[in-house]
């Protein structure tokens, strides 16, 4: 690799370190055939570093971190005084296939600045993957971010050669948006989210590729004042308005000569992982935004236990439920007890009454269970979920959190 294009490389990939939508997930199952080159699988697969640490397997880059745009939290903005770059089409592709030969990759996602106009980038951004797909025959898994200003032909064009588009929603409110990101649009956003879903159920329905791997956005959490409960609730908003795959959250990390209207400070880590297993909730436990919200104390969820736990605590006249007798929506609520681990339970108690130990063997959660539920041979008694300690005695131990 020559001098010029590692530099730009190393720009532009730590540019991108700032988008958590990078998941490799939910792509259809393809491998190479005579002539052509790469495969995906059904699930995400860690091979590769970030600048920042965290192990994927996509070549994560901006096609340029040059921008029109000045949203106040972006460290690319256009009054930022950073170190510029810009791929040429030609350049991304030659590393996307480059590094997938040295087994360095498995895929790509690709981002970029506004640079021109909007149709201009996204233009650019298609261009990549149409040739990557169509020249070099590539079969991996390619992850485009698409303009939300950009016409509708050009995504849609972009959707038949990605695997999985995303528009990121950047900030939850259109007052936050007006006030950190004024060139930025939120209706403008979710109408070309909502234009996405519609193209990609349209597709599934004829049996047509357009973006098979879904669509996903990210929030950023902690640049504004909105709460988590606002966060979970508009989410659940996305999931059902546009049949999103994933939201992602991202922790707002203070950037290099930032607005005076920043918050100094990072919020704490644990309170994206808290948002992530609210997230977790609607998506796979059946709960409702109102019930997660129910979870939060003045619309924030707690740092020292989980939402799922959180719930419980507030709705302890439910419990305990009977593993051998109750239906799966109410033991998917019980602490301790995950998705596989219920679906276990449903399945081992057609054959045998439970007991403490066999439930035990179909959960690591136990600890957290065992206020929460009846077995055959177990019953926690009149002071199990009435204990006032039983929170604290629950609580997660306080522990230093590290990047390194």
């Amino acid at each position: 690799m020559d001098e010029t294009l590692a530099k730009k490389l190393r720009i532009l990939a730590d540019a991108a370190k700032y988008d958590a939508s990078c998941s490799s997930s939910g792509a259809p199952k393809r491998v190479a055939g005579k002539g052509e080159l790469g495969s995906t699988t059904g699930a995400g697969i860690c091979h590769a570093y970030t600048p920042d640490g965290r192990c994927i397997s996509l070549l994560k880059i901006l096609l340029t971190n040059y921008c029109l745009f000045d949203c106040a939290y972006c460290v690319n903005r256009r009054s930022s005084n950073v170190q510029r770059a810009k791929f040429s089409v030609e350049e991304v592709v030659t590393l996307t296939v480059e590094f997938y030969k040295r087994n360095y990759i498995e895929g790509l996602f690709l981002s970029s600045g506004i640079i021109k106009s909007p149709d201009h980038t996204m233009e650019l951004l298609t261009r990549v993957a149409k040739s990557l797909r169509r020249d070099h025959g590539f079969r991996g898994y390619i992850h485009l971010k698409s303009i939300p200003e950009a016409s509708p032909w050009l995504v849609e064009e972009a959707g038949l050669y990605a695997d999985r588009l995303s528009i990121n929603l950047e900030l939850p409110t259109d007052a936050s948006l007006h006030r950190l990101a004024p060139e930025k649009n939120g209706p403008v956003i979710q109408n070309a989210m909502k234009q996405i879903g519609a193209r990609i159920t349209e597709a599934k329905a004829e049996k047509r590729r357009f973006s098979p791997a879904g669509q996903s956005t990210q929030v950023i959490v902690g640049a504004d004042a909105t709460t988590d409960e606002a966060l979970i609730r508009k989410s659940a908003h996305l999931y059902g308005s546009f049949n999103l795959k994933r939201v992602y959250y991202s922790a707002f990390s203070p950037i290099p000569d930032g607005s005076t209207i920043l918050p100094l400070k990072s919020p704490p880590l644990q309170r994206e992982h808290r948002l992530y297993q609210a997230d977790w909730l609607i998506r796979y436990y059946d709960f409702s935004a109102d019930d997660v919200a129910d979870a939060a104390e003045d619309g924030m969820f707690s740092l020292d236990i989980d939402p799922k736990l959180a719930w419980a605590l507030k709705n302890r006249g439910r419990f305990p439920v009977d593993v051998n007798a109750a239906d799966r929506e109410m033991l998917l609520r019980v602490p301790g007890l995950g998705a596989r681990a219920v679906d276990k339970i449903v399945t081992a108690r057609r054959h045998t009454r439970l007991r403490l130990d066999d439930v035990a063997r179909l959960t690591s959660g136990l600890k957290r269970a065992r206020p929460f539920l009846i077995a055959a041979d177990y019953h926690p008694g009149p002071g199990g979920t009435d204990r006032l300690d039983l929170r604290t005695k629950l609580a997660e131990p306080a522990r230093q959190l590290s990047l390194f």
